[in-house]
């Protein structure tokens, strides 16, 4: 008995030092995607923006190309990190780098203190779900499909609303979509904790902790663009 015990509780420890691991990889792959994404947008802001309007002015097709290609990458980081997490490193950061550049281009249409609120909003609901989705008990399971049957719901609403192009309809979408990526980053957080721990066995903990940080950026990403929607609009109201 003594020595089942004692085995029982090693092995508990070695689980809670491995997603200790884990979630501090995942997290941290997910915090270098933010950064690169900040210097990649002040640099096309400042060092290459002369550059970047005069490419995009000349190849006006390539503003599709930004826009899609992160989405490609996506899909290429979820089906190969596990087995390729160098690869999926490496598009994990390509995303990153991508997305700042797009958030240098329609940072011009919002003020300073726009971007620092939105920001600041969208780290601190970001820093409070992935808390309460890594630590809480309860199955989150339920909200987050929900909340991924509101995106699809919204995504096809917002694509009728850019023929309807209405400022009113934006600004309420983006409401909504706040409420949806406040209840993803809680189910992200708690899902990638839950698949670590059921399948760390069977897949590289560092290919888990790119498709995580992947998720939980993208998260980020969205509710700092809706957060600075809404504040960019309420200015100009």
């Amino acid at each position: 008995m003594d020595n089942y015990s004692g085995e029982s509780g090693r092995r508990i420890v070695t689980n809670t030092n491995g997603v200790n691991r884990f979630l501090t990889r995942m997290y941290g792959n997910m915090t270098l995607a933010v950064l690169v994404s900040a210097l990649s947008a002040y640099l096309t802001m400042t060092v290459f923006a002369n550059q970047v309007m005069t490419f995009f002015s000349a190849h006006p097709a390539m503003v599709w190309l930004i826009l899609l290609l992160p989405i490609a990458l996506s899909m290429g980081v979820s089906f190969s990190a596990t087995r390729n997490p160098v690869g999926g490193f490496v598009m994990l950061m390509l995303i990153s780098i991508i997305y700042g550049v797009e958030f240098a281009l329609i940072a011009g249409v919002y003020t300073g203190t726009d971007i620092a609120a939105a920001f600041v909003s969208s780290a601190a609901v970001f820093a409070t779900m992935t808390i309460y989705g890594t630590v809480t008990k309860r199955d989150l399971s339920r909200f987050g499909a929900h909340a991924l049957a509101a995106l699809v719901a919204l995504i096809i609403a917002w694509i009728i609303n850019i023929f309807l192009k209405s400022p009113a309809i934006t600004y309420i979408f983006s409401f909504i979509a706040v409420i949806i990526f406040t209840v993803l980053t809680a189910w992200d957080a708690q899902k990638m904790k839950q698949i670590y721990v059921n399948y760390s066995d069977q897949n590289s903990m560092t290919g888990l902790a790119i498709v995580g940080a992947l998720q939980l950026y993208l998260d980020f990403v969205n509710l700092f663009i809706s957060f600075l929607q809404i504040f960019g609009m309420s200015d100009r109201n």
